[in-house]
């Protein structure tokens, strides 16, 4: 199966007061990066795959690299 035919939902994104993000060009970039993002993952993670690297193992890497992510605005 192509990663293109599963669809993924995004949330409603909230601002650090839980107000939801209303700016259309705001959520417009939001969905274009993460849109960006998540095929760069696939093709990642298909690669891996392909040159037999364990599947639950990709993942948990790539979940733990987001989870590392770190925020240069709060400081």
């Amino acid at each position: 199966m192509d990663g293109n035919d599963v669809q993924f939902e995004f949330p409603v994104w909230l601002d650090p007061d839980g107000k939801p993000v209303a700016c259309v060009e705001k959520l417009k970039v939001m969905r274009e990066n993460l849109d960006e993002l998540r095929q760069m993952a696939q093709d990642a993670f298909e690669d891996a795959v392909l040159m037999g690297c364990d599947e639950h193992q990709v993942r948990d890497v790539l979940v733990a690299m987001m989870q590392s992510l770190e925020n240069p605005y709060n400081r």
